[in-house]
């Protein structure tokens, strides 16, 4: 798998990420870091604890690390969980959760096929 066939799995935007970062040895590097990053799983115990600051600030990271990676379908789910716990509708976001968790496994599968292959 090449990174970009990687990107067309976890539906990012390989060329967004390569105009941002300019080099594929970069956005590999990063790209390679994702899996080490917390963000996720906080937001993941944080809710289901119902401590919502915490899941605020970890769902607000996940986004602004998808978003700067171009994985699009994550940053989606993440932008979408982070309004609704920044607005305080933890009801909508503990039915976000679900999705967010979904397009993490697939990003995290991804990433995870494509580091086997290099």
């Amino acid at each position: 798998m090449t990174l970009q066939e990687c990107y067309a799995a976890l539906g990012g935007d390989y060329n967004e990420v390569l105009g941002r970062l300019y080099s594929e040895a970069l956005v590999q590097k990063f790209v390679g870091k994702f899996l080490a990053d917390q963000s996720f799983q906080l937001l993941s115990d944080s809710l289901n604890a119902g401590a919502y600051e915490d899941a605020f600030r970890a769902a607000h990271t996940l986004k602004g690390v998808t978003q700067n990676l171009s994985f699009t379908k994550l940053y989606q789910s993440s932008h979408q969980i982070t309004e609704a716990l920044r607005t305080k509708d933890y009801d909508l976001a503990s039915r976000l959760l679900p999705e967010v968790a979904e397009d993490y496994a697939r990003t995290a599968a991804a990433i995870q096929t494509f580091q086997g292959n290099s």
